[in-house]
């Protein structure tokens, strides 16, 4: 039997740390997303680590902390790094993975639109993770919060604008989860992104076969061109 790649819309979920990683807090979503046919693309956990310690150099460049606490995040960082150094390496080599930014190359990443300095909960680091999927071809996103946290949709929900703005193709919702919210709607809104999802890949899909064509036509014209010269 031929085995064939199924093309799937890719989904990154991001957001509130237990949330994102808790299938019970988030009603499984990355089971849910699978079962409605698309991928789920999930940060990894260590991003939060280094997001933390990373925290540190912003906080002695810009409201004066000690310079010791600094160095000591740096050599966590450094720690981390090392540990990761073979899982980057394989997923650089892979086809079908992507490997995670560097912490810095996140920090650049989200600084254009929020401060650094915004450390409270998963801060700059939600955007940037976004920001992150968005750049590696991942534009349709959950953001998953719980119900009423002020951080989680300052840096989440607040920034989603800005982010359609400088990424038009970004297809992202914002999910409450609460033990009183409404698992239907949840599912709802979902749903509908995923429609949406669907129908910017084929847009996509035909944008890309038309380019191929062209290129071909090109190439055909010049090659026939070269023949009667």
């Amino acid at each position: 039997m031929e085995i064939t790649d199924e093309v799937k819309p890719k989904v990154g979920v991001v957001g509130e740390i237990l949330v994102k990683f808790h299938p019970t807090a988030n009603n499984d979503i990355v089971g849910l997303l699978e079962a409605e046919g698309a991928e789920a693309v999930v940060p990894d956990l260590l991003g939060f680590g280094l997001y933390s310690c990373y925290n540190a150099s912003q906080k002695r460049k810009y409201l004066g902390s000690s310079l010791k606490g600094k160095l000591l995040s740096d050599i966590g960082i450094e720690i981390i790094e090392f540990y990761q150094k073979p899982m980057i390496k394989a997923l650089t080599e892979s086809k079908r993975f992507h490997a995670p930014d560097n912490i810095r190359v996140l920090g650049k990443y989200a600084e254009p639109i929020v401060s650094l300095c915004n450390q409270t909960g998963e801060g700059w680091f939600l955007t940037a993770e976004m920001l992150e999927l968005i750049r590696s071809g991942v534009h349709n996103i959950v953001c998953t919060q719980p119900f009423g946290c002020l951080p989680n949709h300052v840096v989440g929900k607040g920034v989603i604008k800005e982010l359609r703005r400088k990424y038009p193709l970004s297809n992202i919702v914002a999910i409450d989860y609460d033990p009183g919210a409404s698992e239907v709607n949840q599912l709802n809104r979902i749903k509908l992104m995923l429609a949406s999802a669907n129908k910017n890949m084929y847009k996509v899909e035909a944008e890309q076969k038309e380019k191929r064509r062209r290129i071909h036509s090109l190439k055909k014209a010049s090659f026939d061109i070269n023949i009667r010269g």
